[in-house]
C-alpha cells in the first residue's frame, strides 16, 4: 500500500510540477513579450501551488521527511522512545481527521453549497479545496501503513528470539 501511495504522489506532484512550470512560462511569456497576460495564468499557479504544498506534505509525512525536534525522545530509553512516538503519532492522526478530513470536507461543502467560483478559471472553489482531506486521506493511510509495518517487525523479531 505505501509503495502504491509513494508512486500515486510522486507521479501526481511530478505533473503538477510540470504544469505550474509552463503555466509560470507562459505567464512571463504573454506578460512581457506579448504584453498582454491571460488572468487565469496567475490563478492557475496559485491553485497548482496549493496543491504541490498540500500534497507534497501528505509525501513527506509518508517518507517521515516532515519537522520534528527530537530534544525528548534522544533523551529516553528506547521503549519509552516508542511510546512517545505512539502519542505523538496518534495526536497527529486526531488533529489530521479533525482539521484536514472533517475540517476540509465542511470547507468543501460550504463553498460548494455557496456556488463559490474562482474568479478567473471559473471553476469551483470545492474543487480546490478538495486536495484538503485527500491529502487528509493518505497522511493517515501513511501512518496506518507505518504502524503495519513497524508491527511486523516487532513480530519477526520476537519471532527470531523465541527460535
Amino acid at each position: 500500500m505505501k509503495k502504491t501511495l509513494d508512486q500515486s504522489l510522486s507521479i501526481l506532484l511530478i505533473l503538477l510540477m510540470v504544469v505550474i512550470t509552463f503555466d509560470v512560462l507562459l505567464g512571463v511569456f504573454t506578460r512581457y513579450v506579448i504584453g498582454n497576460q491571460p488572468g487565469w495564468t496567475e490563478e492557475l499557479a496559485r491553485f497548482l501551488l496549493i496543491w504541490i504544498s498540500i500534497f507534497g506534505a501528505a509525501y513527506a509525512a509518508g517518507q517521515h521527511q516532515h519537522l520534528a525536534i527530537d530534544l525528548i525522545s534522544t533523551s529516553l530509553s528506547p521503549s519509552r522512545d516508542k511510546q512517545l512516538k505512539t502519542f505523538v503519532n496518534m495526536l497527529v492522526a486526531i488533529f489530521v481527521f479533525s482539521v484536514f478530513i472533517i475540517g476540509g470536507s465542511r470547507l468543501i461543502y460550504i463553498t460548494a453549497y455557496l456556488g463559490q467560483t474562482s474568479p478567473a478559471l471559473k471553476i469551483p472553489m470545492s474543487v480546490v479545496y478538495g486536495v484538503i482531506p485527500v491529502s487528509g486521506i493518505c497522511i493517515l493511510l501513511y501512518m496506518f501503513a507505518s504502524k503495519q509495518e513497524s508491527n511486523r517487525i516487532a513480530a519477526n523479531f520476537k519471532q527470531e528470539s523465541i527460535v
